[in-house]
């Protein structure tokens, strides 16, 4: 049995009859930037986030980005953040002209460890970049009490976690700016690149609009400089639909993860500790974008699974200080322990919300076979 790791065609079978029309219109108005597609998305959004605001952007990366430019921070500037996430988190931060910043992150969660990163500020920190990794959400208590403490900006990287709560509020509300992904695997996602940023400031959400659109208010009348990272109508469209079936989604990856940890509680790689299943800390709801577990012999059980027809992938292989790009930020191996073990150690199951019973027992079986036939 082929078990992929994400099969967006079986989502796309159930919302065919929704989607088709809403894109057919978007081509008879022919208004494909901007306009009541986008300006719908931006509401339902912001009101499933517990915000006041959206405003509507290009991709995760561009929300991230914009949401710096909003905040002045540039040359000089020090962004505070972790090293185990998606480029684009630290890579937004090098393309405002500022510097990040890392601290280690916590070894349950994968995300920022809130004294690690309170150890990390210095005069030079103007911005606090937390990333709710996986899913699940950081501690935004603590982490939200350093923000307002030092006097920090904080921009929420939670483009793999729409949907996610710490403590009853979703991701995304706790910062001054929260930023999500429509990438097409994600969770919410769109037909191509798109994205969000949520806000509770209205002076913030004029801002951002108008940086999103090369610093322009009025017509050709260009206040300071932006850039061209306006969401596609078309875009805004898929996802306002699929917006309406994400609570359901959420809840199946939820039970699916459930289910996981039922059938490897019977293995002996399990038991063994070769296999270590992800855990909710208390007080989040995790919606498991991706199912990441930490294996023994990591690389050798990817190729088995791979070798089985069983998708699974590695988020993320090498932590951001050792990137060769930012090697000129002096970092080196040893300076964050937690995330490089964390890189070493982790690998991505099949979640996505269709997947089946049979499935998930063959995804299992596998890891189960690997670690039998490899002892």
């Amino acid at each position: 049995m082929n078990v992929p790791l994400l099969d967006l065609r079986r989502q796309y079978e159930t919302l065919r009859d929704e989607i088709e029309p809403a894109v057919r219109e978007i081509f008879e108005t022919q208004r494909f930037v901007g306009g009541p597609a986008v300006e719908a998305c931006e509401r339902a959004m912001a009101e499933y986030c517990g915000a006041a605001f959206g405003c509507g952007v290009s991709s995760g990366t561009d929300a991230l980005l914009v949401s710096l430019m909003a905040e002045d921070i540039g040359e000089g500037d020090e962004v505070l953040t972790t090293p185990f996430t998606f480029f684009a988190t630290a890579g937004s931060i090098i393309r405002s002209g500022a510097r990040p910043v890392f601290a280690d992150i916590d070894p349950v969660t994968y995300n920022l460890d809130p004294e690690a990163a309170a150890a990390a500020v210095t005069s030079s920190t103007r911005a606090l970049m937390p990333v709710h990794l996986f899913g699940q959400p950081a501690a935004m208590d603590p982490l939200g009490r350093l923000a307002e403490e030092r006097g920090l900006a904080m921009i929420e990287d939670a483009c793999q976690a729409v949907g996610a709560e710490y403590r009853g509020r979703r991701a995304g509300s706790f910062g001054d700016y929260g930023c999500f992904s429509f990438f097409p695997s994600k969770n919410l996602g769109g037909a191509g690149d798109g994205g969000m940023i949520v806000t509770g400031d209205e002076a913030r959400v004029k801002r951002l609009k108008s940086l999103r659109n090369h610093g322009m208010e009025e017509r050709y009348h260009h206040h300071t400089i932006g850039g061209n990272f306006r969401l596609d109508a078309l875009q805004a469209a898929v996802v306002t639909i699929k917006l309406r079936y994400l609570e359901a989604w959420s809840e199946a990856r939820r039970a699916n993860a459930e289910r996981y940890a039922r059938l490897f509680a019977g293995t002996a790689c399990f038991r063994s500790g070769a296999v270590r299943l992800p855990e909710t800390a208390p007080e989040r709801r995790h919606i498991f974008n991706q199912y990441v577990i930490r294996a023994e012999r990591r690389d050798a059980l990817m190729a088995r699974l791979r070798e089985s027809d069983v998708g699974c992938a590695v988020y993320y292989p090498v932590p951001l200080h050792l990137q060769p790009c930012f090697r000129s930020l002096g970092y080196a191996r040893g300076d964050f322990p937690v995330s490089e073990k964390a890189a070493a150690e982790v690998l991505a199951l099949p979640i996505f919300p269709e997947l089946t019973d049979d499935e998930a027992s063959r995804v299992v079986e596998a890891v189960e076979a690997f670690y039998r036939d490899d002892a």
